[in-house]
């Protein structure tokens, strides 16, 4: 049940990922991660923690059109939840044959053998039966054991501790009843993309509904021009309801930014819901600040899959099309 996936979600930053082969695995500043859907998520989130961080994140066949220098310089993490990933499980091999630094993680799969035939250093993930959009911090655990974030790791097994998810439940139903018979339209600042981009997916896989994402500035250049509502075209965009997710860290431009067309689709009669993601001593907390924005879109989209008697945890059309393009 996906509400059970949400009320155990801060049990995951109890785990402790342990490497297969720790002896192969060399030491790196620069990473590629290669993983599809929920298995790239954990990585998309360690770069809204520290943009810093030299990661690379390949959603594709084969390897980013990086240099073959700058391939070598980096370790390739393979990313697959169920071990079965396609594209993830083609990244092995062009990285194998190429002779490159690879590690891997998964809950088991083609992935798990194929790097204990090759000796490659391995994270087996916790296999308890959860869809991998849920499993992200069993994710970002095992992938910051892998780039050697000893500290960090440290840092954020308090989460287990830190977060309550049951005591954010009723904020995701208010929204999701403020959303009904709306298209979510999430926008953050760049820095935050992939918490925005985490709210969409949750509301495409969870929710069953088309749902849209953005960030600022750049949205302010073109996107935010096309719901300039005007009779003629106002039945494009009349389903529309948009969230910004706000956060103390963002520039203070982009915080004006925000304001001022929070006004502006106000003015157009757009339902607009600000969200400040930042509780408290601004970068101290952004691991927790990220998460709990996580677990209120869990509850957004859970309760928005009720409110239209849909089922929130199985993703039937993605597995479809699995079956029909394995031939």
């Amino acid at each position: 049940m996906m509400k059970d996936a949400i009320l155990d979600f801060s049990k995951q930053f109890s785990f402790t990922p342990e490497i297969a082969r720790a002896e192969t695995l060399p030491y790196a500043q620069k990473w590629v991660v290669c993983g599809m859907g929920g298995s790239h998520l954990a990585a998309d989130l360690l770069r809204a923690w520290d943009p810093s961080l030299d990661i690379v994140v390949h959603t594709d066949y084969g390897l980013p059109a990086l240099s073959e220098t700058e391939l070598q310089e980096r370790l390739i993490i393979i990313s697959s939840y169920s071990g079965n990933t396609e594209e993830a499980l083609d990244a092995f091999e062009v990285a194998r044959k190429k002779n490159l630094s690879v590690a891997a993680l998964s809950v088991g799969g083609k992935l798990e053998a194929l790097a204990k035939e090759y000796g490659v250093p391995f994270i087996k993930l916790p296999d308890t039966g959860i869809q991998p959009r849920s499993a992200l911090g069993f994710s970002m655990k095992g992938m910051m054991k892998l780039m050697g974030l000893e500290k960090e790791l440290a840092d954020i097994e308090t989460l287990a501790n830190r977060l309550n998810p049951a005591e954010l439940e009723a904020q995701g139903k208010e929204i999701a009843e403020w959303l009904k018979d709306k298209v979510p339209v999430i926008y953050s600042s760049t820095r935050f993309a992939p918490v925005a981009y985490n709210w969409k997916i949750k509301f495409n896989e969870t929710g069953k509904i088309p749902a849209f994402y953005n960030t600022f500035p750049e949205l302010n250049h073109n996107e935010m021009n096309g719901f300039d509502a005007k009779e003629e075209s106002r039945h494009l965009s009349e389903r529309f309801a948009f969230i910004f997710l706000k956060h103390d860290t963002d520039h203070p431009r982009v915080q004006v930014r925000m304001e001022v067309l929070e006004e502006q689709y106000k003015e157009r009669g757009f339902p607009v819901k600000a969200l400040l993601m930042s509780a408290d001593d601004k970068e101290q907390h952004v691991f927790e600040d990220i998460f709990t924005s996580l677990l209120i879109a869990d509850w957004t989209a859970v309760h928005t899959a009720e409110f239209y008697g849909l089922e929130s945890e199985q993703v039937p059309m993605i597995e479809e099309f699995k079956k029909r393009i394995a031939g």
